[in-house]
C-alpha cells in the first residue's frame, strides 16, 4: 500500500470510529464553550473530535456536501486521547488544550498530511517538518483536524479564477447557499469554520484572502501586520503581504487563537519587527471598547451594493450608541491607484519566493516546472481557467531590478505613507472602517468570480492588521464590517471590533440552502 492509500485508510478509519461519536451540539460551540465541557467531564477531547469527524462526514462529504476539507488527519484521535492524559495528569496547557482546528492547505505539516496549495504537483511529496505556527498549535494543545481546501496556489495562478476550487479538491461551496462561492482564497478555512466542522481554522492572506471568506462566510477574521506570526513553512506569494491569522465565529476565539499563532520565530525574519513585549491580546476583549473611540468611514469603498450601504450605516449607528466618535468620510488612496504596482511586487516575490519555498522543502521542482506541469495536466489542472500569472511571474527577474524597487516604493507610498498612516494621523483614529466584500457570488466557471468591492487592498499592501465581523445578513447572505489601521495596532482593533460584535450580536448561523 503506497503513502496515499496509507493517509486515505487511516482516514477512513477515524471517520468509522467517529460513527458511535457521543451527541454533543457543536454548532456555534466557542472556544470557552469546549473548556467547560471538558472541566465538567461531560466530553473529552477524544470524543469530542470524534463529534467533529462525524459532523464532517454527514455535511461535508455528504449532505449538503460542502467540500470545505481536503484531507483528514489520520493522527487526530491519538493525539485527542494523548492530551485526554495529559490534561489529566497535568491540566491543560492552554485554552487551545484539546480544541479541534484546521489549517489551510498551504501550511507545512509533517508526518501523514500532504501540503500542496491545491495543486496536484505537490500530492504525495511530503514536507520534512511542520510550520512554525504549527509547532505553536501543537505546543498549545490543540488537536489538527487535518487541512482545508483553497483557491488552488492562494488563487495566484490564473486570471478569471474561480475561488475555492483546486485541482486536488475541487470545489468549496458557501454553506449559506450552495450555489454561492465561498470566496478565497482561505475558502475551506471559511465554510468548515462557518459550518461548526471545527471549533476555529487557520487561513492565510496576501490581499483579502482571510477577510473575504470571514466575510461572505459569516465569520471573524484577522489579518494581522505582517510579522506577528511567522511565515515559516507557509507556500508563499508575497514576502511584503502574506501573513496566517484566525478565522472564528466569534471575536474571543479568534482572539485566543491569535494569541496562540504570534510568537517570533529566529527562522522567520518579518516576525523581528513585531512588538519585543509579549501580548495577551484577550486583554483587548473590551464591551466598552467603543467609547470615546475615533473612527474613520471609508466611503469610497461603499457603494456596490444599496442594500449593503444600508446595512454599515445600521452599523454605524450602533457604533455612535457605543460612544464612538465618528468622522465621516475619510479619504485613502482608491484601489485602483494600488493595484498596477501591487501587481508587478506580487509577481517578483511569487517567483522569488516560491522557488526559494520548494528547494527549502526539498523539492527540485521549480516554477517553471510547475507551469510544465500544469500544461501536460491541463484536463485536471487548466479545466476551468489559466495560469497567466504563473508564466508572468517566470518572465521576472531578481528582486533588485529596478520595476521591482520603484513599484514597491509605490505600494509603501500609496498604501502607508500617503495612505492608512496619513489618514490616522490626521484624525487622531483608532481604526477605518469600511464594508468588507461584497456578497457571495453565484460560482461561475464560464467568467470566474464576480467579486465588485471590498478594502481588503490598502490595509494588504501596507501589510497593516485588519479585522472582520459579521454585519448581518442581507437577502440571507453574510455581510461583514471591517476595521483597519497602522501596524502593530492589533489592540485597539480588537477592542472597537469586540465592543461591535457584543452590541450587535449579528452573526447566523448558516441554512445550507440550496441557494439564495
Amino acid at each position: 500500500m503506497n503513502r496515499r492509500d496509507l493517509i486515505k485508510s487511516a482516514a477512513l478509519a477515524a471517520v468509522s470510529a467517529a460513527a458511535a461519536a457521543p451527541q454533543i451540539n457543536l454548532e456555534e460551540i466557542t472556544i470557552d464553550e469546549i473548556q467547560k465541557g471538558f472541566q465538567s467531564g461531560r466530553f473529552t477531547a477524544k470524543t469530542l473530535t470524534e463529534a467533529y469527524l462525524a459532523r464532517i462526514d454527514a455535511i461535508d462529504r455528504q449532505g449538503p456536501a460542502i467540500n470545505a476539507v481536503i484531507e483528514l488527519n489520520p493522527e487526530a484521535l491519538r493525539i485527542a486521547a494523548e492530551l485526554d492524559r495529559e490534561r489529566q495528569a497535568k491540566g491543560p496547557r492552554s485554552p487551545l488544550h484539546g480544541v479541534p482546528v484546521f489549517i489551510k492547505d498551504n501550511i507545512d505539516t509533517s508526518g501523514a498530511m500532504s501540503t500542496t496549495a491545491g495543486s496536484l504537483a505537490l500530492l504525495g511529496a511530503p514536507t520534512p517538518k511542520d510550520a512554525f505556527l504549527v509547532t505553536r498549535l501543537r505546543a498549545a494543545g490543540a488537536v489538527l483536524l487535518g487541512k482545508t481546501n483553497l483557491s488552488e496556489w492562494a488563487n495566484f495562478r490564473g486570471q478569471n479564477s474561480t475561488s475555492g476550487w483546486s485541482g486536488r479538491g475541487g470545489q468549496t461551496k458557501n454553506p449559506y447557499a450552495l450555489d454561492r462561492n465561498p470566496s478565497g482564497s482561505s475558502s475551506g478555512s471559511g465554510a468548515a469554520t462557518a459550518a461548526s466542522l471545527c471549533a476555529v481554522a487557520v487561513g492565510t492572506e496576501t490581499d483579502g484572502s482571510i477577510v473575504s471568506p470571514a466575510s461572505v462566510n459569516g465569520l471573524v477574521g484577522i489579518k494581522p501586520t505582517v510579522g506577528l506570526i511567522s511565515r515559516s513553512g507557509i507556500i508563499p506569494i508575497s514576502a511584503s503581504q502574506d501573513t496566517a491569522g484566525p478565522m472564528a465565529r466569534t471575536v474571543r476565539d479568534a482572539v485566543l487563537l491569535l494569541n496562540a499563532l504570534a510568537a517570533p520565530d529566529s527562522a522567520g525574519p518579518a516576525t523581528s519587527r513585531a512588538p519585543k513585549t509579549r501580548v495577551d491580546y484577550a486583554e483587548f476583549l473590551d464591551r466598552n471598547g467603543l467609547r470615546g473611540a475615533r473612527l474613520g468611514i471609508v466611503r469610497k469603498s461603499f457603494g456596490f451594493s444599496a442594500a449593503v450601504d444600508k446595512l454599515m450605516d445600521q452599523c454605524i449607528a450602533a457604533m455612535k450608541s457605543g460612544g464612538a466618535e465618528i468622522v465621516d468620510p475619510v479619504e485613502i488612496p482608491p484601489d485602483p491607484k494600488i493595484a498596477e504596482p501591487e501587481n508587478e511586487v506580487l509577481l517578483y516575490e511569487f517567483k522569488s519566493g516560491l522557488n526559494a519555498y520548494l528547494k527549502a522543502r526539498g523539492s527540485t521542482l521549480t516554477l517553471a516546472d510547475l507551469i510544465a506541469f500544469n500544461e501536460k495536466n491541463g484536463a485536471s489542472e487548466l479545466a476551468h481557467f489559466g495560469q497567466e500569472l504563473f508564466r508572468q511571474a517566470e518572465k521576472k527577474g531578481p528582486l533588485t531590478e529596478p520595476a521591482y524597487v520603484k513599484a514597491r516604493a509605490e505600494c509603501i507610498r500609496l498604501a502607508r505613507t500617503e495612505g492608512i498612516d496619513a489618514v490616522c494621523s490626521k484624525h487622531r483614529l483608532q481604526a477605518l472602517v469600511a464594508p468588507t466584500s461584497c456578497l457571495a457570488w453565484l460560482t461561475d466557471y464560464v467568467n470566474g468570480d464576480s467579486s465588485n468591492g471590498g478594502c481588503s487592498t490598502p490595509p494588504a499592501v501596507a501589510g497593516y492588521p485588519h479585522i472582520t465581523v459579521p454585519a448581518g445578513l442581507v437577502h440571507g447572505l453574510p455581510a461583514g464590517i471591517s476595521f483597519f489601521g497602522p501596524a502593530w495596532s492589533e489592540p485597539a482593533l480588537i477592542k472597537v471590533a469586540y465592543a461591535f460584535e457584543q452590541a450587535t450580536r449579528a452573526r447566523r448561523k448558516p441554512t445550507f440552502a440550496r441557494s439564495a
